[in-house]
């Protein structure tokens, strides 16, 4: 896997450890810089709400592709639309339980019902848990997507997408279709210098995920919308598509 010319070698820089949050961490992300720097990169979850993180990798445990495992003094479930535990394997919606929790949202009332449910915390993140006890995120839960009565998560997507050697990053939403069914379309940036076809992409995706999953539509686009602290802005793509249609 060649190294990205921007990075500095290897020789150059001395890393002793190497954190990541804020957006989930794609695993060929973390493998490359790995396989660069040989050095992991510690990715974890926190959030406002929870005031610390509750949910990492450990610097001698990393499992690329999840968020790690649960944090000593905290306790997580994932539960289904009917508010059950789902079974290990399967995408539910991530409440947190923990010492550092918040009490509400000052003055929104429906807001802190909705999220503080008695000594759970409702995230918004959709979430899956692995065989080894380790989470792999699915996206927000306002983001996902029901393809064929099935969750889509658009972070798999984009995640599979952007291994693609031409791809330099990658955004996927939901559009209906002529029937008015829900489709994944991703939007794309390729590397400088670098070319792929919306057919291609479509193959790729479809060679490393279950088929339903792949983008029905591809838009090939020089950036995406961000936060200023480097977020998707996934709404002002969706947003984008409504005023096209």
């Amino acid at each position: 896997m060649l190294a990205s010319p921007n990075l500095p070698a290897r020789g150059e820089v001395a890393l002793r450890l190497v954190s990541s949050a804020g957006e989930a961490l794609p695993a060929e992300l973390g493998e490359r810089f790995k396989a660069h720097f040989g050095v992991d990169i510690v990715d974890g979850i926190g959030s406002t709400e929870m005031l610390h993180i509750f949910i990492s990798n450990r610097p001698d445990r990393v499992r690329y592709g999840s968020t790690g495992w649960v944090v000593p003094g905290y306790e997580v479930e994932l539960r289904g639309e009917d508010g059950h535990s789902v079974p290990d394997g399967e995408i539910g919606d991530l409440y947190i339980q923990g010492p550092s929790a918040a009490m509400m949202y000052w003055g929104n009332r429906t807001k802190t019902r909705e999220t503080f449910q008695g000594g759970w915390t409702k995230s918004g993140d959709k979430y899956v848990k692995n065989a080894d006890g380790s989470y792999t995120y699915g996206g927000r839960s306002d983001d996902m997507l029901k393809v064929s009565g099935i969750y889509v998560s658009p972070f798999e997507v984009e995640a599979t997408l952007v291994q693609h050697p031409a791809v330099l990053e990658a955004a996927v939403i939901g559009v209906p279709d002529a029937e008015g069914l829900t489709k994944t379309k991703a939007f794309v940036v390729l590397k400088a210098g670098a070319e792929a076809t919306a057919d291609e992409l479509k193959a790729f995706v479809k060679d490393k995920l279950a088929p339903y999953k792949y983008p029905r539509q591809i838009d090939f686009v020089h950036e995406l919308p961000k936060t200023a602290t480097g977020k998707i802005q996934r709404f002002k793509l969706r947003e984008q598509e409504l005023k096209a249609g």
